[in-house]
């Protein structure tokens, strides 16, 4: 006798006549917050894509981050393409998925923004691009940005998203980090500004060079900061590490960066940061 197999209930047949209803609904509609776990309706993140609940700031691209940053943005070395100089296997496909997803040809945007009538030389990382990973073009924008900028008296910002160094370009990428630092001490020599924000993640050979090199060093919240991730540092010293460790928050408690700014305040920040240092004729030495 079948006392539970037959659909009694108002709320059993419900479920039978709704079983492929998820499938109608779009997806996306429902994000998890990776710092809080948060579940989030899409529309809650808002222009800024900012957790409401905790201040991370999600992941976006670069063209996403200039439309709310820049009152006007011209571009500079769009056309620049890596030429594969290992040809790696699959690499073509990861940097055509990479162009896909960013409307760039590599890992950064670069060109001259300005605030209101402060203008400076900026340069926005897309972690979207294989992980915001630096490669040869990637160093030679930022390099030619610093040159630019060195040229026509311009002081820099620079927003770091990145896994490290490209490892489909091997050495050639690792190269990049002297030759940017290079052109930041040349920059730097002439007393021009340099101001670098961090955010998720900001790791590798990028922080242990231009990311960490400006002359202020600013952060998003909750932004993952560091060198070798977690589970490396694990493994080398055989003991467990706080999972808040390469927070931004833990990472300013211990004096590495200088302020946490969540991305709403960004823009007014930056121009009176920049203001500030031209006013007070430090552009000019």
């Amino acid at each position: 006798m079948q006392l539970f197999n037959e659909l009694k209930t108002l709320g059993q047949q419900h479920i039978k006549a709704d079983k492929k209803a998820g499938e109608r609904v779009p997806s996306g509609l429902w994000i998890a917050c990776p710092k809080c776990h948060q579940s989030l309706y899409h529309k809650d993140l808002g222009v800024f894509q900012v957790c409401p609940n905790c201040e991370y700031g999600f992941r976006i691209t670069a063209r996403e981050r200039i439309s709310w940053l820049a009152d006007d943005f011209a571009e500079i070395d769009a056309e620049m393409r890596t030429t594969d100089p290992l040809n790696f296997p699959g690499y073509d496909k990861k940097l055509e998925k990479g162009r896909k997803d960013t409307g760039l040809n590599d890992s950064i945007l670069t060109g001259t923004a300005k605030i209101n009538a402060t203008e400076f030389a900026l340069g926005i990382m897309d972690p979207n691009f294989i992980m915001g990973s630096m490669g040869t073009v990637t160093g030679e924008k930022i390099t030619h940005l610093f040159e630019y900028a060195l040229k026509k008296r311009l002081p820099v910002v620079l927003f770091t998203a990145s896994g490290g160094a490209r490892m489909q370009e091997g050495i050639l990428s690792l190269m990049q980090m002297a030759k940017i630092s290079a052109a930041i001490k040349r920059h730097s020599n002439e007393g021009l500004l340099y101001i670098t924000v961090l955010t998720d993640p900001t790791t590798g050979g990028v922080t242990a060079s231009f990311a960490m090199q400006g002359d202020i060093i600013l952060s998003e919240p909750r932004a993952l900061i560091g060198f070798a991730g977690k589970r490396v540092i694990e493994q080398t010293i055989h003991q467990k590490v706080p999972n808040n460790l390469q927070d931004a928050e833990t990472v300013l408690e211990h004096g590495f960066i200088d302020g946490i700014v969540q991305r709403k305040d960004l823009k007014q920040k930056l121009e009176w940061l920049i203001s500030s240092h031209i006013e007070g004729g430090l552009t000019n030495g």
